[in-house]
């Protein structure tokens, strides 16, 4: 069917945005399956099809006989206003002289707690909500439909199609973190990633308030947090890897909330059925706190702590709170403050990536090791996180902590946010305490989101839309009855490579309505294909939201086998795919070309029909086109074809199971890692060797041999400690014939090359030999360093 979007400006900031901008949009949506062609995300739970349409205009009159259903009535008739230029009254009672009506009646019990069903018939539309924000919800929808209805500015009438929706979310915990310690936003910002989260019906918003790099919250006790700890004097230039030495600006940067406007932004939040969760970092990531206050760190040598300076660059510095009974005290006047500032539930306290170099050294440390009888560094870590939750708990709320919190003991009543990875939230729930799912893998919105070089610089990693959908935040490895300790998932955005809000939407969107239907929709009834064709459709509007959203949807992704000609010539074989494209009929008139000889790909380059071959090196440039113009930015990938390229390669290890891509096919895929680390072209082994033989299935001539790795210390990846070739006839007896020591390895930088003249086999060998464990004074040491290994070549 054909739909006409109006545009809803439900996330800006809409009192100075002028009736004109909401042009309508024309597009074509296709029948969806299971949602009864509505584009409404996430996901619900039942759509029933009716037939005919309501006539959503000026004479409607929306009805909520309480106080709170007038408050969310309130702000749907106005974002509804700024949709089309409908304004509607809001009633307490049914007007005789009204003829069509939006009926809200809360406390339905027959529903879950934020259940909703939306009634859609020809004259009335009825919201039923449970006993919490079902109601809203329920608006949520009716917004999305009023947003892609049917209407003309003159008639200042929308067409809703006629339905019976029945909905309620998967999980009590639906979440986005925000970092503002690193980089500082302002309260416009915050309000607008509210408002994104509840349109998307996202019901929590983690508030990542104090950092090494900026403390921005007011504490009126210690105003020197603010005036000291909320200010640096300069920020890192580039990406943490760099440049050796690194290299910053002199830029002051920073800033903080009053606690006015914390009150402020804690009740618009309210308004939107959204609770913000504070974050205070401790015991580590506290360098700006203690730049206000060193008298709370560790002594030095001189038996003094500091002085310190707010942190200018990133990563996890050695000082860290001390645990003696002045920095207790300090805390707890610091959480009475933010506790009367946040009705939440839970205050997270941090307790993430805490350097233990500062208690080894310290007596006092040791002493308390001592005294209680604690196992160890991270025993006191547990020591310090169970006295931070008692006090808590003595005002009636519950902690929640990063999955660090497990080491040495969980405190009693401690909820965990498992990140790295999911085995936290799996002992946690083992354990009878709740937990949130945000494992870096698939909730790390810092990560890159597509492959393409013009991407913005991230942290690393990479987290494509899809791998997001596809995220189960229930681990298969609990049971019925542990299964109900997992609360929900989040989306963590990190800001050391954001400094502006357009930057983070870029980052944020579209994932975040991708996660907004992992947490919100039962797995039976997710389809990836049909979410994309629904995101298609919400894309208008976000375009007139303004919102930087990334395009990765409609670029262009390349997808390699290995491939082998009749001639006996390996090689690789191409294929092309665009997700906008894939079983999207709006998008019919779409097509993907691709060209081979630097060019750029244009309407009347070679149209991709079916997957192609490549015998020889290559670019391979690709765009989606519509019409004749470009809809995507251009896919570019070079491909480098060699002896090695598509051929077997037996593993002596497997790589980890976060970091196995396309298995052992990526070493010899034609593709070198990048030079930023996006994890997608490489393989990964923590705290193991990588040793890999190609086998080339003659014997031929093996002049030159190549291997590549990635070095990025800040994220706890090493260089290896060598590099070994061995060459063999049979695959059984091999003869060494190259190595380079840890030296030779520097030297190298991030590939090794071995010239071995005249040399011949069918089997190549490769060793590259892990570091070991993460030196004192870098950036998670003490733990195994991971090896990143990327692309085999043989000439």
């Amino acid at each position: 069917m054909t739909i006409r979007l109006c545009i809803l400006c439900l996330l800006c900031s809409c009192a100075v945005m002028p009736y004109t901008m909401f042009a309508a949009i024309q597009l074509e949506t296709t029948n969806s399956a299971g949602n009864g062609g509505l584009p409404i995300i996430p996901q619900p739970a039942s759509v029933q099809r009716q037939s005919g349409l309501f006539m959503l205009s000026e004479r409607v009159v929306v009805v909520a006989g309480s106080a709170n259903l007038r408050d969310d009535a309130a702000l749907f008739v106005e974002h509804l206003r700024l949709v089309c230029g409908v304004q509607l009254r809001v009633s307490s009672s049914m007007p005789t002289s009204a003829k069509a009506s939006i009926q809200l009646i809360n406390g339905d019990s027959s529903l879950p707690q934020d259940g909703y069903t939306l009634t859609i018939t020809p004259n009335t539309i009825t919201i039923r909500g449970g006993k919490g924000a079902g109601v809203w919800y329920g608006l949520q929808s009716l917004l999305q439909l009023a947003g892609a209805a049917s209407h003309t500015d003159k008639q200042r009438s929308i067409e809703v199609p006629c339905a019976v929706i029945q909905d309620a979310p998967r999980f009590s915990w639906r979440g986005m973190h925000l970092d503002v310690g690193r980089h500082f936003q302002p309260v416009e910002v915050v309000k607008r990633t509210i408002d994104m989260l509840a349109f998307y019906k996202m019901n929590t918003f983690h508030w990542h308030l104090t950092e090494d790099q900026g403390w921005r919250i007011e504490i009126k006790k210690y105003p020197r947090l603010t005036q000291v700890g909320a200010w640096r004097k300069g920020t890192l230039i580039g990406h943490y890897n760099d440049d050796i030495p690194q290299k910053f600006d002199t830029v002051r940067h920073g800033g903080y909330y009053t606690q006015k406007q914390i009150k402020d932004v804690v009740e618009y939040a309210c308004k939107r059925h959204v609770t913000i969760v504070p974050e205070i970092e401790l015991p580590g990531h506290a360098l700006a706190a203690l730049a206000a206050y060193p008298e709370l760190s560790c002594p030095a040598e001189n038996g003094l702590g500091g002085p310190f300076e707010v942190g200018k660059t990133w990563g996890v510095f050695d000082d860290v709170f001390s645990p003696k009974e002045a920095t207790f005290t300090f805390l707890q006047n610091v959480l009475t403050e933010v506790i009367a500032l946040f009705p939440s539930k839970y205050i997270h306290i941090g307790g993430d990536e805490c350097p233990k170099t500062r208690w080894k050294a310290d007596p006092y440390c040791q002493e308390l090791i001592k005294k209680y009888n604690l196992k160890d560094e991270h025993g006191l870590q547990s020591y310090f996180i169970q006295r931070i939750e008692k006090f808590v708990n003595s005002k009636g709320r519950q902690i929640i902590g990063w999955d660090e919190i497990l080491e040495g003991g969980l405190a009693p009543n401690a909820a965990v946010m498992s990140w790295r990875g999911i085995e936290g939230g799996i002992a946690a729930a083992k354990e009878k305490h709740f937990v949130v799912m945000s494992p870096g893998s698939h909730c790390y919105f810092d990560y890159y989101q597509s492959r393409n070089p013009s991407e913005p610089v991230a942290i690393g990693g990479y987290l494509p839309l899809e791998k997001v959908y596809g995220y189960e935040p229930i681990p298969a490895e609990l049971s019925g009855d542990e299964r109900k300790y997992i609360l929900g998932a989040q989306a963590n955005v990190w800001t050391e490579y954001m400094k502006t809000a357009s930057h983070i939407e870029y980052m944020v969107f579209p994932r975040l309505c991708a996660l907004a239907e992992v947490v919100w929709t039962a797995p039976e009834r997710k389809n990836y294909d049909d979410f994309t064709t629904r995101l298609v459709a919400h894309l208008p509007i976000l375009d007139k939201w303004h919102i930087n959203y990334a395009k990765s949807l409609f670029e262009v992704e390349l997808s390699l086998n290995p491939f082998s000609a009749a001639s006996g010539m390996f090689g690789l074989q191409v294929s092309l795919q665009s997700q906008a494209l894939k079983n999207n009929t709006n998008r019919a008139s779409g097509f993907i070309t691709y060209t081979t000889d630097g060019s750029a790909p244009t309407a009347q380059s070679t149209r991709y029909a079916a997957p192609f071959a490549l015998e020889r090196s290559v670019t391979v440039k690709a765009a989606v086109i519509e019409g004749t113009e470009r809809k995507s930015t251009v896919t570019e990938q070079a491909l480098g074809i060699n002896k090695a390229t598509g051929k077997s390669v037996q593993l002596a290890e497997p790589p980890h199971s976060k970091y196995t891509n396309a298995g052992a096919f990526t070493l010899v895929d034609g593709i070198r890692g990048e030079k930023r680390f996006k994890g997608s072209q490489w393989l990964g082994f923590e705290g193991k060797d990588c040793e890999a033989t190609v086998d080339l299935q003659t014997a031929q001539s093996c002049s030159t041999v190549r291997v590549g790795w990635y070095v990025g210390e800040g994220q706890w990846i090493y260089a290896p400690s060598s590099v070994e070739l061995w060459l063999s006839d049979d695959g059984q007896t091999f003869r060494a014939v190259g190595k380079l020591d840890q030296n030779d390895v520097l030297k190298a930088g991030q590939q090794a090359v071995f010239t071995v003249g005249a040399a011949s086999a069918r089997f190549v060998k490769l060793k590259l030999t892990n570091f070991g464990t993460i030196p004192v004074g870098k950036t998670g040491a003490g733990n195994k360093p991971w090896l990143m290994v990327d692309e085999i070549s043989i000439e």
